[in-house]
């Protein structure tokens, strides 16, 4: 099969699962999508794990600074104040190679938001998504090698005629 062939399938049925059985197990289903599209933006593979879970959880972070900030800056405009701060400490972050992917910092801080600040549902949600990007990824992956195996013709030997 193909590789898109075989990732749709293998995302389809995993995003059918999550959809299904996250809100019972307490989990937020639309935050685990947004984490699983992190994982596939930041390149895939266990490189792409290693990107996405440790942005995303540094941008709920950043997302509980802000509320703080807004929350205790005796100032005109705190929100504004917090918001601008935590956006340039999430680009400036990148800097070290596993804070690196700045799409996934600002997808965890709007997570956090989008929430009504449930950190740790957001983050669990974030973890779960981006470790079922990694499992469609590869179960597609097992899925298109499997499809080539069959395919290849059995090498000529000595006892096969040759057409």
């Amino acid at each position: 099969m193909k590789p898109l062939v075989t990732i749709g399938i293998t995302a389809g049925i995993l995003a059918g699962l999550w959809t299904q059985l996250s809100t019972p197990f307490g989990l937020i289903t639309w935050v685990g999508f947004l984490s699983w599209a992190c994982f596939f933006a930041a390149g895939g593979k266990r490189a792409g794990l290693l990107k996405t879970i440790p942005a995303n959880l540094s941008g709920v972070l950043w997302g509980a600074a802000i509320v703080w900030g807004a929350a205790n800056l005796p100032i005109p405009g705190a929100l504004g104040i917090a918001v601008a701060v935590a956006a340039f400490a999430m680009c400036v972050q990148a800097r070290w190679f596993v804070l690196g992917f700045i799409p996934g910092a600002f997808a965890g801080c709007a997570a956090y938001f989008g929430t009504t600040f449930d950190a740790a549902g957001t983050c669990l949600a974030l973890i779960a998504g981006a470790g079922l990007g990694w499992l469609s990824e590869y179960t597609a992956s097992l899925l298109t090698n499997a499809g080539k195996k069959a395919q290849t013709p059995a090498p000529l030997t000595e006892t096969q005629p040759v057409a």
